[in-house]
């Protein structure tokens, strides 16, 4: 292949799909995002295009600014109320949607790492219940 039609292929490239290489707002995040789930069904075909654009995601999710507030968030004190964090964002739950916990004061104390803690109990059941390994809390 000849320079001038790999910079051919290139410049179309990048005017169709420039979020491979820089992501500048989240409909190209989300872009970028469904164009990586069509990809890895393809993988070993395809692991240039991925590895190009992960780190694309990356950058995005490490620059966004409702990334690093929730980044910092779940990465702050006890690591099993960061995890107890990311699953009530995740999910869109409260303090009073945790039965596996208790009342929502409990829970309110957990988060607020206010002399209580998750319990072996607790995380027994949380695992169960969004099937996850109870190891997240110990991490």
């Amino acid at each position: 292949m000849s320079y001038a039609t790999l910079k051919n292929t290139a410049r179309k490239l990048s005017e169709q799909a420039s979020f491979l290489v820089e992501i500048s707002n989240g409909d190209e995040y989300d872009q970028a995002l469904l164009l990586m789930d069509e990809l890895i069904d393809d993988y070993d075909n395809q692991q240039m295009l991925i590895g190009l654009l992960s780190r694309s995601i990356e950058r995005w999710e490490e620059s966004d600014d409702d990334f690093t507030e929730f980044n910092r968030r779940t990465t702050v004190g006890d690591p099993a109320v960061s995890v107890l964090r990311a699953l009530m964002d995740q999910h869109n739950l409260g303090g009073g949607d945790l039965p596996e916990i208790g009342s929502k004061s409990l829970v309110s104390k957990i988060l607020n790492e206010r002399g209580r803690q998750l319990t072996r109990q607790h995380i027994d059941a949380l695992s169960k219940r969004f099937n996850i390994s109870p190891a997240l809390f110990f991490s």
